[in-house]
């Protein structure tokens, strides 16, 4: 058994069993290898960032670690961009990059780079593999820390001769420490503060935003009348009927001010207080009201399912808080905009469904719709960098092939990692992708006023991608997923309700 090898086999052993990747030469023994390993699922990606967009959406839905498989440091830089979104998700991922041959280094070939200076920004933990003889436990370690507090990127660099040379067994799992517990402290300071007759809110984020902890805050809002945020893009949200409605704070700096004006104390479950996403000139970039005591509930490492549980008991809060209804729109006529497109998704939507968002300025209609559709999990931009919708869906896919999964995007934002499409047709994900085809970055084209920027005919044309008009059914099929055009409400009624009775890929070009 080589290096590789006993590497793949400690990862499956400890729960790591899919490997999405895009190797090179430095990688071929871990290729070879999975034909040995039984257990791991390997997963083609055509781009690095698609490849780290999905083991993103795959760690947010599964809970687990998968792994990636990425070719030295140019590979690694390619998936800067959604390692980076995933660690803003606290997403847990074992990032494994192949290096050169030991002895080869001191040749400065081509490809030689510092690794370890790219990835440290993306990365809790960073190891260099030195011998095949320690890979396996390398690989441990890893998946512990990528398991660590609410979830982490560990990146372990493998150089080619130790994942070809002759090695031991696999190494054990390691334990994993559970989240650590909030102080009674904090819980007591919660109490008081609720009980002090301010205006109050929490926010909220991680696991506190599904299944028990947003049970327990709802719980916490019924017996006190304080407000329930999350961020503008929160990592994963347990949303529509039967579920505790929470408030999503507005991307705006100006409108995460005045939603947050009235707010004497914000307490913090797993969050950080809110921050404008840019500086603007003469815009604040704190959004938190001056006056207004922040308390932590539960820091992002802690537990804080448990902390809002205990300080629902403490509270006496028995009373389950408000859920959302199911009240799912009309069929809508006339007028073709993100509105009743997002009411056609809404009414169509099935129970348990997935989406992935990131829609940019078309993504309010759809979020406004679907607060009253059936149950469904939400996945957001969480880092800002765009390009991470598609992989993200076709990760969530991996980790829930009995869900189906929507994406919404923006055309612009889209492009930056469409091969996510080739991986969702080859391995026949059920993914319908909605394409909000406006021709222009046009987020872009409203921070362009913000800022303050003159923008005459040229500073428009960066943002203008209508000349040419990017065709998306032409770029779908050709890497094989079934696609359709349409500009009318009616068509898209009947392409999305075709697409949700079938299973696989499909996209729909939205033209607005």
């Amino acid at each position: 058994m080589n290096g590789a090898e006993s590497l793949l086999r400690t990862l499956v052993g400890a729960g790591v069993d899919v490997c999405f990747a895009n190797p090179g030469t430095s990688e071929m023994h871990f290729v070879s290898a999975i034909d040995r390993v039984e257990g791991m699922r390997p997963v083609l990606g055509l781009f690095e960032g698609a490849v780290t967009g999905m083991a993103d959406g795959y760690g947010r839905m599964a809970e687990r670690p998968a792994a990636t498989l990425l070719h030295l440091g140019p590979g690694l830089a390619n998936g800067l961009a959604n390692l980076h979104n995933a660690r803003r998700a606290a997403t847990p991922i074992v990032n494994l990059v192949g290096d050169h041959a030991t002895y080869h280094a001191q040749y400065d070939a081509p490809l030689a780079s510092d690794i370890v200076g790219f990835a440290r920004p993306v990365s809790a933990w960073v190891h260099e593999s030195t011998s095949a003889g320690s890979v396996a436990a390398d690989g441990a370690r890893a998946v512990q820390s990528a398991r660590s507090a609410s979830g982490q990127i560990a990146t372990l660099i493998v150089p080619a001769d130790v994942a070809w040379l002759d090695a031991g067994e696999p190494a054990d799992p390691l334990p994993v420490a559970a989240p650590s517990p909030v102080s009674s402290a904090s819980v007591s300071a919660a109490v008081d503060a609720l009980g002090n007759e301010k205006r109050t809110a929490l926010l909220l984020r991680g696991a506190s935003l599904r299944g028990d902890g947003l049970v327990a805050a709802g719980r916490i809002a019924a017996a006190t009348g304080a407000r329930l945020f999350c961020d503008t893009f929160a990592p994963r949200l347990e949303r529509g009927a039967g579920r505790v409605v929470v408030e999503r704070l507005p991307y705006f700096a100006e409108q995460l001010v005045e939603a947050l004006a009235p707010i004497e104390q914000l307490i913090l479950v797993g969050s950080t207080p809110p921050v404008a996403f840019f500086a603007y000139p003469g815009k604040p970039s704190w959004c938190s009201p001056d006056d207004a005591e922040i308390l932590h509930l539960a820091q992002p490492h802690e537990d804080g399912v448990g902390a809002l549980t205990e300080l629902a008991d403490a509270l006496g809060a028995v009373t389950s808080g408000a859920v959302a209804p199911l009240q799912v729109p009309d069929h809508p006529t006339g007028s073709f905009d993100q509105f009743t497109i997002g009411q056609v998704i809404a009414r169509l939507l099935p129970e348990g469904a997935i989406v992935s968002d990131e829609a940019a300025t078309s993504g309010l209609g759809p979020a406004i719709a679907l607060a009253t559709a059936a149950p469904h999990d939400v996945l957001s931009l969480t880092g800002g960098a765009i390009g991470q919708g598609l992989p993200l869906a076709a990760g969530a896919s991996v980790a829930c092939p009995d869900r189906k999964v929507v994406c919404l995007h923006g055309d612009g934002g889209a492009m930056y990692t469409l091969q996510a499409l080739w991986t969702m047709a080859r391995e026949q994900l059920d993914v319908t992708t909605v394409i909000f085809a406006n021709r222009s970055y046009g987020i872009l084209n409203i921070e362009l006023q913000r800022v303050g920027a003159d923008s005459g005919p040229q500073a428009l044309s960066m943002l203008d991608i209508g000349n040419p008009d990017l065709d998306w059914v032409s770029l779908a099929t050709g890497m094989g997923v079934e696609a359709v055009r349409v500009d009318q409400i009616d068509a898209f009624r009947d392409a999305f309700a075709s697409s949700m009775a079938q299973s696989g890929p499909r996209l729909i070009e939205a033209v607005l």
